[in-house]
């Protein structure tokens, strides 16, 4: 069976990999549904060039049964102050695929907005580039209907730090603030935004 190429893609700080192990179990068990390949990847192993500083960079990995390109470069984060809501009820994007043309084309209806959260059949899923949580008093809750099982998404859950939550579009507004967050943009830096910045 023919799939598109899957992508990883992991955060570098003082010339470590962060995560790796989150990221590592997410990409041999994308090989494996996707490939049916039974050897497994330590992401840990890849030589980090020379040239790599101690500043936070992205390393970009494209594979599928075997590994295709390696890049790195400097992550330069993107400023997020507002966000539009966009619909489509059968975008998928369970496994982290290169090819992100149905959710280039949801970006694409942002207008003036920053960032986009996606609403799929009613219910909360993902932004853009970035899984989300909602804050409710003290607590953080992330749509348990995400799009994509991000590694930063199941290490917080892991910690304790966010708790699943069924989210529909209509509770948005029982929610105070939104915070986006991925594997280059950890719980510290994440963005964070009031409720009412979403349209």
């Amino acid at each position: 069976m023919s799939h598109n190429l899957c992508i990883e893609t992991i955060c570098v700080e003082n010339r470590l990999l962060k995560n790796v192990t989150y990221h590592d179990v997410r990409l041999n068990t994308t090989r494996k549904k996707l490939w049916g390949c039974s050897d497994l990847w330590r992401l840990s192993d890849l030589p980090i060039p020379e040239s790599i500083t101690n500043a936070r960079h992205k390393l970009r990995i494209v594979y599928g049964e075997k590994m295709k390109d390696i890049q790195w470069e400097l992550h330069v984060p993107r400023a997020i102050r507002t966000i539009k809501k966009v619909y489509h009820d059968d975008v998928d994007y369970a496994y982290k695929y290169n090819d992100r043309s149905v959710l280039g084309k949801l970006f694409a209806q942002r207008g003036s907005a920053d960032e986009i959260l996606i609403i799929k059949s009613g219910m909360v899923t993902d932004s853009f580039y970035c899984n989300v949580a909602f804050r409710a008093g003290g607590s953080w809750f992330t749509p348990r209907t995400n799009l994509l099982p991000g590694t930063q998404r199941a290490f917080l859950l892991d910690s304790g730090v966010l708790q699943e939550a069924d989210i529909s579009e209509n509770q948005i507004q029982n929610y105070s603030h939104i915070r986006l967050f991925n594997a280059l943009m950890d719980w510290d830096s994440a963005a964070e935004l009031e409720i009412g910045l979403i349209s």
